[in-house]
């Protein structure tokens, strides 16, 4: 069977079992005796190996095979959790991690046998005990007798005839009288699958499947939701309703593979003969005549009740999802036909001003906006996922962090279900990751010195993400030290960076955004974890690069946190469209504080630089014409318009020759070409056909 079909699938949801199984191991580091922890890991890692069985990846399936067993004893009370086995486990979601990743790159495992975790949980089985050494004996024991049960001459018959416990009810008996008079066969069939076998419920299914080409399955034992949960030993048994010889689907379940036998007899009579063995109404056993003609009942019964009666078996199984997996390139090719519609939209609304146009027509005008806008929220809410996918694995992180740097830490987390655009849940990640390690290494001190400054030994760490209007706030900080500015201007003088004239004339705020550069670091000693000089700078470009902004705030002795800034979208905003000279130009509403009519009068110098005093906050002004290279108008005025945008708690005052009004703009990028040009962010086309640039007010800050 070609399953590469499935690989996007299977990899999708490997991605959300492994995830799964970090936080269940976690929670089971700190209750190890809570069963339904035990039974999620267990249910999680059988998922898993079932998955990679289907999808022909062996050493996966080996190694998640092996991970089952375990916490099959443990569930059995056979195996006591320790630190020892958690260990182990954690290595084991480590190398599934790194399975994953070559699957995705090439489509195969690899050929890493991870014989030494293999090794290291078959040791935790047999190391737990004499209990637990028993127990997978006897284990042993049952399942090889379970094996050749089909095999031992003695009990061959009964075993074969497992069908015969099986107890119908009235409505199947009903279905199967209906369909005996309409000349179909009625079968028994027990099957035996082989005890190698790893995929019990998995063979099961195409059992099922190869059964249910020749004729309809009215009831199994176990039922389908025990056979799909594998609840059962090597054997299960059906009642078929079939036109077909019983050889002929006899042979199509021994064509499925480890499947041992099959075994089938035609159903006697009594079995599903109502009449005579449970009578609707008492006083037609008394009439003779009666009971001879009571066989003309199943043969008026309607095809809607066999319909019914057939279906009840399935309805044991559970309800499918209303959810729908679509490849985000699919969302992007929807997103870019609703960004056309927009400006479709927009050119009509364009021309719909300039001319003069009947009512009718610019109602239909204002119904088209409405249904564009509308639409747009409808594509973006589909966009939108919780950042918890990207969140989960820090706990684990925080954990292995714990231990590599000798420090005790919690990491306490708000707010996993904020929604973000996928695009920005992806790369948001590493950002994420950078802090969190930046505030474990740097931010936390030692046991020691936390007890002298009369603070718990166990450190916090905390990430809360919100909303606050078309933003999300993700703030990442810490209990810990602070940042100590004086190290930072000295690191910053050491490397370079600065000149000790500049560090002097440095305000606090300033120093710390020395932070953010290129290659700075204040650890004294390169480890894995951090001091390589590639944390808060990468950080800063990321952020950047999705239109957000990144802010921090500390008090020595106390701790810092980081606070990240990012838009809901990146590809359709609102923006306050203005003038500049003769060009148009586009700038976020997200970053407008006001809009300030300022005389010419009050305008004032600070160290050869314009200001303006707005209401007690002094607020330095940018002269567009000067930035971005446009003559400037030679009509003079007696005020300025200005845009006042803010970054964090800076703000400038942006002067621009005129208004145009709010519009709802669609972003297009413009690609490598203009990458040193920072302060333009993309472009957008306007209604009449003309670009204007889109200007990236945090890179003016």
């Amino acid at each position: 069977m070609d399953v590469s079909q499935y690989l996007e699938i299977f990899i999708d949801e490997t991605k959300e079992h492994l995830q799964s199984l970090n936080t269940q191991i976690l929670d089971l580091e700190q209750d190890p005796e809570n069963e339904t922890t035990i039974n999620e890991i267990f249910r999680a890692a059988h998922s898993l190996k079932g998955m990679a069985g289907t999808m022909g990846f062996k050493r996966m399936q080996n190694l998640t095979h092996d991970m089952e067993n375990v916490f099959s004893e443990v569930r059995a009370g056979n195996l006591k959790v320790n630190g020892t086995m958690i260990d182990i486990l954690f290595q084991c979601l480590d190398a599934l991690d790194e399975y994953l990743t070559t699957i995705q790159s090439t489509a195969d495992e690899g050929v890493n046998e991870n014989e030494n975790l293999i090794k290291a949980l078959n040791d935790q089985l047999n190391g737990g005990g004499s209990a637990s050494e028993a127990a997978p004996a006897k284990q042993e024991a049952a399942t090889e007798t379970a094996a050749e049960a089909p095999a031992d001459n003695s009990s061959s018959d009964s075993e074969k005839a497992q069908w015969k416990s099986i107890t119908l009810d009235e409505s199947q008996k009903t279905v199967i009288s209906s369909a005996v008079e309409q000349g179909m066969n009625v079968y028994g069939i027990t099957v035996f699958v082989e005890a190698s076998c790893l995929l019990k419920a998995a063979r099961s299914f195409l059992v099922f499947k190869a059964v249910e080409d020749s004729g309809e399955i009215i009831v199994s034992n176990p039922s389908t939701q025990d056979i799909e949960d594998e609840k059962f030993e090597l054997s299960f048994s059906l009642i078929v309703i079939s036109g077909d010889k019983l050889d002929k689907i006899i042979a199509a379940i021994k064509n499925v593979s480890e499947i041992e036998d099959a075994y089938g007899e035609p159903l006697d009579k009594s079995a599903y003969a109502q009449v005579e063995e449970a009578p609707a109404q008492p006083e037609v056993v008394e009439n003779k005549q009666t009971v001879e003609n009571a066989p003309a009942a199943p043969v008026a019964a309607s095809p809607e009740p066999k319909k019914e009666a057939a279906k009840k078996p399935a309805a044991a199984k559970p309800v499918v999802n209303r959810t729908v997996r679509v490849d985000i390139e699919k969302l992007d090719v929807l997103m870019n036909l609703v960004s056309e519609l927009i400006i479709a939209k927009n050119s009509l609304v364009s021309a719909s001003g300039t001319n003069n146009l009947d009512r009718g027509f610019n109602e239909q005008i204002e119904y088209l906006e409405s249904v564009t806008t509308n639409l747009h929220e409808s594509v973006m809410k589909v966009r939108m996922v919780p950042i918890e996918s990207t969140v989960n694995k820090f706990p684990r992180m925080i954990r292995d962090l714990s231990k590599n740097l000798g420090k005790k830490m919690e990491l306490y987390m708000t707010g996993e279900e904020t929604e973000l655009d996928r695009t920005v849940v992806d790369e948001i990640g590493d950002p994420l990751m950078h802090l969190l390690r930046n505030s474990a290494d740097h931010g936390l001190e030692s046991a020691e010195v936390r007890r002298e400054r009369g603070k718990s030994e166990v450190g916090s760490i905390f990430l809360n993400a919100y909303q606050e209007g078309n933003n999300v706030i993700i703030e990442v900080g810490d209990d810990g030290n602070g940042i100590d500015v004086e190290k930072v201007k000295a690191k910053a003088i050491e490397k370079g960076i600065i000149n000790e004239e500049q560090a002097a004339a440095m305000n606090d705020k300033e120093a710390i955004d020395l932070l953010f550069s290129a290659g700075f670091s204040t650890a004294k000693v390169i480890s894995d974890v951090s001091g390589r000089g590639v944390g808060l700078d990468v950080v800063k470009s990321k952020i950047e690069a999705l239109s957000g902004e990144v802010d921090v705030k500390t008090k020595l002795g106390e701790g810092s946190t980081f606070t990240i800034r990012l838009p809901l979208t990146l590809a359709i905003i609102q923006a306050l469209m203005v003038v500049v000279g003769e060009e148009m130009y586009a700038i976020s509403l997200g970053s407008i504080q006001t809009i300030e009519d300022v005389p010419v009068s009050d305008i004032k110098f600070v160290q050869a630089k314009e200001v303006i005093n707005l209401r007690g906050t002094v607020i330095p002004l940018i002269r567009l014409h000067e930035v971005l290279d446009i003559p400037e108008s030679e009509e003079k005025t007696d005020s300025l318009m200005v845009v006042i945008v803010k970054k964090g708690d800076k703000l400038a005052g942006l002067v621009v020759d005129k208004l145009i009004g709010q519009q709802e703009i669609v972003i297009k990028s413009l690609g490598k070409l203009i990458n040193k040009f920072k302060i333009i962010s993309g472009a957008t086309i306007l209604g009449d056909g003309e670009v204007a640039l889109i200007l990236d007010t945090n890179a003016m800050l």
